[in-house]
C-alpha cells in the first residue's frame, strides 16, 4: 500500500460498507479521513451518518453533509431529460447521473481541506467505479484515487462483518445476515440488484419495489395532471410553480400512487458483463412522456429526428461516466439549442402503470390545424403539388427498377 496519502475525502453513506472502508483507510493508509455525505433525495435521515463518523474518530470539521437535491435536479437531471435520454432504449440513468455530482463535491472538498486523495465504495465489477474515477480525473487530473474493493482482501460479507466487529463498528441487525438485494436511491430513482434478482428468469418479488405500488393495486380511476415547460424544463404542475427538486418530488408521489415507473432490465455494463436490475423511476417516467409531448408540437421535424439520432450516444456517455467529457458538453449544447421554443403545457393521464399524453399546447406550436384538416382550411394547400413531390422522391427508385428490368 502507498503510504504517501495524508488526507483522503471518502464518499460516505454511513452504511456498513463505507464505515468499514473508513476504518480500513485509517488502519491501512494511516491517513486522516474526511467524509462527504450527499443528500440526493434518497429518503434516508443523514444525521446518523454524522454520528457514526464521529464514533469512528472523524473530527467534526472533517464531516461534510450537504443537501444537493436542487443542484442534482436542475444541473444534472433536467439537462439529461432535455435529451430524452434512455440507455439501451429503456433505462432512465438514475444511478449514472448522480455520480458526477458526488464526484464534483468530493473534489471541491478535497481542495478546501487540502486532501491529496479521494475514495469511493464502488466494487470492482460495476459501472460506478468507472463513473466516479473518470469524473475525479476530469476535474483534478493529479488526484490520488483509492478504491478499497480493488485493494483489500475483505471479499465477502462474512469478512466485512468480522472486520467491523474487530474494530467495533456498529452493525445494524438487518445487516448481519445476507441482504436479499442491494439498493441505491436518489430523488430520480431507486435501483435494486443482486441476490434474489440474480436469476433473470425469476420474476422480482413484490417486496423489492420500494417507490411504487403495483399497477394492479393502483386506483381504478385515472389521474389527470398538467405539466408546464419553459425552454425544455418542467416548471409547474397544475399551474403551481415548483422548484426543480420539489417538482420531481411531486411527480414521484403521483407516479407512486398510480403504479408508474417500474423497469426490470438486463443491461450491458461498461465493464463488459450483463447485469439484471430492477429500477423504479416514477416521476422521471412521467417527465419523459410529458417532455416528448411538448416537443411534438414545438420541434421542427429535422431537429426532432436529429435529437433522436444522437440520444443513444448521449445516454451512453452518461452511463459510461463521461459527464465531464467534451463530447457530452458538445452534445448538450446542441440539445439545449433545440429547447429554445420547447415551452407550453402538456396534459397527462396516469392510470395503472401507464402514462399517456392526452393534450398539449404552446405559444410556439408548429401544429397548424388549417394544414391538416380534412375540411376546407384557410391555408392554401394544393393537393396537386404532392404529385411532383412524390415523383421527385421516386426518381431514384424508378431508375433502379428500370435497371433491374433490363437485367432480368
Amino acid at each position: 500500500m502507498a503510504n504517501d496519502v495524508k488526507k483522503v475525502v471518502l464518499a460516505y453513506s454511513g452504511g456498513l460498507d463505507t464505515s468499514v472502508i473508513l476504518k480500513w483507510l485509517q488502519t491501512t493508509y494511516g491517513c486522516e479521513v474526511v467524509t462527504f455525505t450527499a443528500d440526493l433525495g434518497q429518503g434516508e435521515e443523514l444525521e446518523p451518518a454524522r454520528r457514526k463518523a464521529e464514533l469512528l474518530g472523524i473530527k467534526p470539521e472533517n464531516i461534510f453533509i450537504e443537501d444537493v437535491r436542487e443542484e442534482f435536479v436542475s444541473e444534472y437531471v433536467f439537462p439529461m431529460f432535455r435529451a430524452n435520454a434512455l440507455y439501451e432504449g429503456l433505462y432512465l440513468l438514475g444511478t449514472s447521473i448522480a455520480r458526477p455530482l458526488i464526484s464534483k463535491k468530493q473534489i471541491e472538498i478535497a481542495r478546501q481541506v487540502g486532501a491529496d486523495a479521494v475514495a469511493h465504495g464502488a466494487t470492482g465489477k460495476g459501472n460506478d467505479q468507472v463513473r466516479f474515477e473518470l469524473s475525479y480525473y476530469a476535474l483534478e487530473p493529479e488526484i490520488k484515487v483509492i478504491a478499497p474493493w480493488r485493494e483489500w482482501e475483505l471479499t465477502s460479507r462474512t469478512r466485512l462483518l468480522e472486520f467491523a466487529e474487530t474494530h467495533q463498528i456498529p452493525i445494524a441487525k438487518d445487516k448481519r445476515g445476507e441482504a436479499p438485494f442491494s439498493v441505491d436511491a436518489n430523488l430520480l430513482h431507486s435501483s435494486s440488484e443482486g441476490k434474489v434478482l440474480e436469476d433473470p428468469n425469476e420474476e422480482a418479488p413484490e417486496y423489492v419495489y420500494q417507490r411504487t405500488i403495483s399497477p394492479e393495486a393502483a386506483p381504478d380511476k385515472a389521474t389527470y395532471i398538467t405539466v408546464t415547460f419553459e425552454k425544455g424544463d418542467a416548471v409547474a404542475i397544475d399551474g403551481v410553480r415548483l422548484s426543480p427538486a420539489s417538482l420531481l418530488t411531486k411527480l414521484n408521489e403521483l407516479g407512486k400512487e398510480n403504479g408508474i415507473g417500474r423497469l426490470d432490465l438486463v443491461e450491458n455494463r461498461f465493464v463488459g458483463m450483463k447485469s439484471r436490475g430492477v429500477y423504479e423511476t416514477p416521476g422521471g417516467t412521467i417527465l419523459l412522456q410529458a417532455h416528448r409531448g411538448i416537443e411534438s408540437i414545438t420541434l421542427d421535424r429535422g431537429a426532432a429526428h436529429l435529437k433522436d439520432e444522437i440520444m443513444p450516444r448521449y445516454a451512453e456517455l452518461i452511463y459510461y461516466g463521461f459527464w465531464f467529457s467534451p463530447e457530452r458538453e458538445m452534445l448538450q449544447a446542441l440539445i439545449d439549442k433545440s429547447q429554445e421554443f420547447v415551452t407550453g403545457s402538456v396534459r397527462i393521464k396516469l392510470y395503472k402503470g401507464n402514462v399517456e399524453v392526452v393534450g398539449r399546447e404552446s405559444p410556439y406550436s408548429l401544429y397548424n390545424q388549417d394544414l391538416v384538416t380534412f375540411e376546407e382550411g384557410a391555408v392554401a394547400y394544393d393537393h396537386r403539388d404532392a404529385a411532383g413531390f412524390i415523383k421527385l422522391n421516386a426518381l431514384r427508385l424508378r431508375t433502379l427498377a428500370s435497371r433491374h428490368r433490363k437485367m432480368g
